[in-house]
This record gives C-alpha cells, sequence and structure tokens, in this order.
C-alpha cells in the first residue's frame, strides 16, 4: 500500500501542477481579452485599484481552485480503474 500512496502522491501533484498551470493561463487571456491590458503582476501593489485588484484574485483564485479539483477528481477516477481503489485520502467519503 505504500507503494501505492507514494504513486498517487506523485500522480495527483501532477495533475494538480498541470492543471494550476492551465488555469493561470488561461485566466491570463481572458483577462487580457476582456480588459485590453495585462492581468495585475502584483494585486497587492497600492497603485493597482481595488476594483481590478479584488476582480482579477476573485477570478484567479476561482478558476484555479476549479481546475484543481476537477484534475484531482480526474485523476482519482483514472487511479481507481487502474488499481480497483481509491487513494487512501479519498475513500473516506460521507455523501
Amino acid at each position: 500500500m505504500a507503494s501505492g500512496s507514494k504513486v498517487w502522491t506523485l500522480f495527483g501533484l501532477a495533475a494538480t501542477v498541470g492543471a494550476t498551470m492551465v488555469a493561470r493561463k488561461a485566466m491570463t487571456a481572458t483577462w487580457k481579452l476582456s480588459t485590453g491590458k495585462e492581468p495585475p503582476s502584483n494585486p497587492e501593489h497600492p497603485d493597482v485599484s481595488m476594483a481590478e485588484a479584488a476582480t482579477w484574485a476573485v477570478a484567479s483564485g476561482v478558476a484555479v481552485g476549479l481546475a484543481r479539483m476537477l484534475a484531482t477528481r480526474k485523476a482519482a477516477s483514472y487511479y481507481r480503474r487502474s488499481t480497483g481503489h481509491l487513494p487512501a485520502n479519498l475513500e473516506d467519503v460521507s455523501v
């Protein structure tokens, strides 16, 4: 079981890192398309308007969070098909 746990850890990590990178690129492209300018590189900077900083933080946070969740679900589904069971950290779910 320990080797399966390590496989899941690496598999899940790769899925979430990949999803995060794709989501950030998509959000940057969407921001450029909708506003005509680059997204704020540092939303905490006082010269960035509060509305722009908050909009970027919410939009990018939601996009990255959803992408990571979807990637982890897909990876867990593949893991279950490959091994016959879910990873240990996903086994106990109250539905």
